[in-house]
């Protein structure tokens, strides 16, 4: 390759210097010896955030070969914007992450050439119309660290409510108690496949059902997590949005 001797060796002793001499712009999956982004609970949360309100889109002159990592968060929970924003930025440290504020919400992204290296699922049209599956690498890291992967599905398209029901009481009597329940909302059933069996995985309990939208729409369906005990695990590495 070119590379002397004594500036291999200078690299075994200080990794920092490989960037110095081939730049930052290096992606692990382009490497002849491909390895998975760094760090993994950070890729397994942001892909999460991906497939759930996130696309791939040129960045400037596309005969540049540049990508913009876009996700879309709503202004009504700022803590998710930051979080975010910190878990592109752990991916990509060494590049910018920026908020372009809009209608409601704010749009969160990075540019890199190499985002479709790590999120393959990119293509033309929309999630929904086409297939979603994870590369052999990417359900690698989801099932180490599924839990990051539910929370970015979660903060993305799913909520934490509270659900109200009402019970008649003997005579003419009524009674209402609520329960805590999540609920995670897609109209990929390739997306929802994944989010189950995540869900499996991690041994909570789950139901779905279809909510009809008309002939010209795609059926939406909703999972819903409301055993006591689910709720409660849940609760522990997702918890409300914020």
């Amino acid at each position: 390759m070119g590379i002397n001797r004594s500036t291999l060796q200078s690299w075994m002793r200080d990794r920092s210097l490989v960037d110095k001499y081939l730049g930052t712009d290096l992606c692990p999956r382009c490497t002849p010896v491909s390895s998975p982004p760094e760090p993994l609970d950070a890729y397994s949360y942001l892909l999460g955030l991906y497939l759930g309100d996130g696309c791939l889109t040129p960045a400037g002159d596309p005969r540049k070969g540049v990508w913009r990592l876009r996700v879309m968060c709503s202004d009504t929970w700022p803590g998710l914007i930051e979080l975010c924003a910190g878990a592109m930025a752990a991916i990509r440290p060494d590049h910018k992450v920026s908020r372009v504020p809009s209608t409601g919400c704010t749009e969160v992204h990075g540019n890199w050439k190499h985002w479709p290296c790590l999120f393959p699922q990119h293509g033309p049209g929309k999630k929904h119309d086409r297939t979603i599956a994870l590369e052999p690498w990417q359900q690698a890291i989801v099932e180490k660290h599924t839990k990051e992967f539910v929370r970015g599905l979660v903060h993305s398209d799913g909520s934490r409510v509270l659900n109200r029901i009402k019970r008649k009481l003997p005579g003419d009597g009524e009674q209402y108690y609520e329960y805590p329940r999540y609920h995670f909302t897609n109209v990929s059933t390739d997306i929802i496949r994944l989010f189950t069996e995540a869900l499996d995985r991690l041994e909570i309990p789950w139901k779905v059902h279809t909510k009809k939208r008309g002939k010209s729409y795609k059926d939406t369906y909703v999972v819903s997590v409301s055993q006591r005990e689910a709720v409660a695990r849940m609760d522990s590495f997702v918890g409300p949005k914020y």
